[in-house]
């Protein structure tokens, strides 16, 4: 999930770094596939990109980009192999992206997230093995700062910092970005933003897109 962008909007959660750290588990050696900043800390990460050897390990962990899987796809067969015990992968769910408020007033942004990432049964198949599948509620004060990170926070979508840091803005033309913007301030100013949508203000989670696939090596 975590992407070329600024540090301020796309750091890595707190809350998913431990999630991930969990489904890791006792592994002492983790492989850090494409550079991902989920690996946890207090183990001995070693850091690896989508070509050239894999070094054994005892874990491995990923966290896909939009648009990365291509590459990720064909990688993670020997990743697989590489690794003695658990690959986790923090990824989007493209079939719930749609759900979210920000598709009324940016459908191109909704829709390049939902395209940039692969199916969970198309992942599945290519960790092989056992998979288990978890949702992870998106926290109020959530600092990564894809869509849903802003599910209760819309003004923060008006800052153009925040919006380059997501590559799904990043890559509107500027008329479809000038748009999406002028709807979402015009919701805001006129209050229909908050009679549709001011509940999740005061949720401190939000059940959304963002899940955690875990693959055990086969028997």
């Amino acid at each position: 999930m975590i992407g070329a962008a600024s540090v301020r909007d796309r750091r890595p959660e707190p809350v998913f770094a431990r999630a991930v750290r969990s489904a890791v588990g006792p592994a002492r050696t983790v492989l850090a596939l494409d550079g991902t900043p989920y690996a946890p800390a207090d183990r001995e990460v070693l850091a690896v990109g989508l070509d050239g050897p894999l070094p054994s390990a005892d874990a491995a962990v990923v966290s896909l980009s939009p648009g990365a899987w291509p590459a990720v796809q064909a990688r993670l067969a020997e990743v697989r192999r590489a690794v003695a015990g658990p690959v986790v992968v923090l990824t989007i769910d493209p079939e719930r992206v749609q759900d979210h408020w920000l598709t009324e007033y940016a459908p191109a942004v909704s829709a390049g997230w939902a395209d940039g990432y692969p199916r969970l049964d198309r992942l599945a198949a290519a960790l092989g093995g056992t998979v288990e599948t978890t949702r992870l509620p998106v926290p109020f004060t959530c600092v990564e700062g894809f869509p849903e990170a802003f599910y209760a926070r819309p003004e923060r979508l008006l800052d153009p910092g925040t919006r380059t840091a997501d590559p799904a803005w990043d890559a509107l033309d500027d008329l479809t970005a000038r748009r999406a913007v002028t709807a979402l301030r015009t919701a805001l100013e006129t209050g229909e933003w908050d009679r549709r949508y001011g509940h999740l203000r005061r949720q401190p989670t939000y059940d959304g897109s963002v899940v955690l696939l875990r693959s055990e090596r086969p028997a």
